[in-house]
């Protein structure tokens, strides 16, 4: 019976074999719930499948499916602990201790009294709402309401054996940006937009989780197309910009957006590990190749034959191409980009005819003291440079030992100057005492070919 104008009306599945006591406890129950039944344990199981109700109150002894198989089977069946409370007329000890044993909440002996039957189902839905609330709590993540990074993992792992879909690996471009011009409450407020736009381009059966930091994941239930995800990926950097400004001003200048590395299941496996790893892949593919956008993993293919799924205009890549951060220490890169820009420097030496310095520091530390890691210290040393150089000046990290830098425009007569003030600021690091320090340098020579 379903009371009109009342919301979330708890939902109570009845069962019992005897007619009379049926018609009984649901007229009671009917007072304050919306009341569906079952003459047998079969039909329980049915009317559970349809109406998914909040608890369960059962006979015990009914022929064919007693009350306990009946919470057995649905349990088995849904894989979760459900509401059950039984109804008996069985005044032996050791059918309630059994009863506890599998997992019962609460019995109640008949005859019974309206106001004990009503108070005890109370009694337990609120405890049901205290135990998923606690649930909810350590699997939810604070800020954004999404679930957190250990609920995901655990989720995904199930869902990726049991289900096909999309895996999606989400991470949001040049967020930091918004921290570093806008302030940390800014950042938050773009973490909640951009969790809001997720929920709104995904599936009501699809997982939406929050891995930390601005990184998300989501699993597209029975998504087995690149072009959805080229379009859900669309509508969230279209979304997200709108967002954005709307936030900060039409005149935010912050490539923001979002890029998704993509891999389908069970195409690509069912081991949720293993795929988050090619997810991993494809999203690197992205972040490489300009970003805001989405790339989808396939083992038939290499890296190197993939094509970015998203089409962009020239306004939009020279927002991706430039630099708006205002950060004034120097340019850290990986050796193969900075073997890129040596290059090119060399190419225009001569029609720039300015003066570049390539410069190599070693670090090496005694073989016998195995209280020094140097990959620890050569982190370190790396920060060091970073906030000692000026953001014109480039720096690598080609192993655990050395760093190559490129002083850009200095001139001859001011290198021994920026040596010494490496020296000097590194000295001041605890460490350095344990760690020998050399730097060779040259200016560049001219490409003559």
């Amino acid at each position: 019976m379903l009371h009109e104008g009342v919301e979330d009306l708890k939902k109570i599945l009845v069962v019992d074999d005897m007619l009379v006591s049926l018609m009984m406890t649901e007229n009671i129950l009917a007072t304050q719930y919306e009341v569906v039944c079952a003459s047998s344990g079969q039909e329980a199981i049915e009317v559970y499948r349809q109406e998914e109700p909040d608890m369960v109150l059962s006979d015990l002894r009914m022929p064919g499916m007693n009350g306990y198989e009946l919470q057995s089977t649905l349990q088995n069946e849904y894989n979760r602990t459900i509401p059950f409370m039984f109804m008996t007329a069985d005044h032996d000890e050791q059918t309630e201790i059994q009863g506890f044993e599998n997992g019962a909440m609460d019995f109640i002996k008949k005859p019974f009294s309206p106001d004990i039957l009503l108070r005890r189902v109370a009694n337990i839905l609120q405890t049901v709402e205290k135990i998923q609330g606690l649930r909810k709590t350590a699997n939810t993540d604070a800020l954004t309401g999404l679930i957190n990074k250990a609920s995901s993992e655990e989720q995904l792992t199930e869902i990726c054996k049991t289900k096909s879909g999309a895996l999606l690996m989400i991470d949001l471009d040049s967020f930091k940006l918004v921290n570093d011009i806008h302030g940390h409450a800014m950042g938050d407020k773009i973490l909640i937009a951009f969790a809001n736009i997720l929920r709104e381009i995904m599936g009501n059966e699809d997982l939406i989780g929050r891995m930390g930091g601005d990184e998300f994941v989501g699993f597209c239930v029975d998504v087995k197309d690149e072009p959805t995800i080229v379009e859900r990926t669309r509508q969230a950097n279209e979304l997200l910009v709108a967002e954005a400004k709307s936030l900060m001003g039409e005149d935010m200048a912050i490539p923001l957006g979002t890029s998704i590395g993509c891999v389908f299941v069970p195409n690509e496996g069912t081991d949720f590990n293993e795929l988050y790893q090619k997810a991993d892949k494809a999203l690197y593919v992205v972040k490489q190749r300009g970003k805001h956008g989405c790339f989808v993993y396939r083992s038939d293919r290499q890296l190197n034959e993939m094509e970015i799924a998203d089409t962009m205009s020239l306004s939009n890549m020279e927002i991706i191409l430039e630099e708006r951060g205002h950060d004034e220490e120097a340019f850290i890169l990986h050796p193969d980009n900075f073997r890129t820009v040596y290059r090119f420097l060399r190419r225009t030496f001569r029609a720039e005819r300015h003066s570049d310095c390539i410069m190599l520091i070693t670090l090496e530390a005694p073989e016998d003291d195995e209280s020094i890691v140097m990959s620890d210290v050569s982190d370190e040393f790396l920060e060091m440079l970073k906030a000692n150089l000026r953001r014109s000046d480039v720096v690598s990290k080609s192993n655990s030992t050395q760093f190559i830098v490129l002083l850009y425009n200095i001139g001859a007569s001011n290198v021994p100057d920026v040596v010494e003030r490496i020296k000097s600021n590194w000295a001041e690091h605890e460490i350095s005492s344990k760690v020998d320090f050399a730097c060779e340098w040259d200016l560049m020579k001219v490409d003559d070919r």
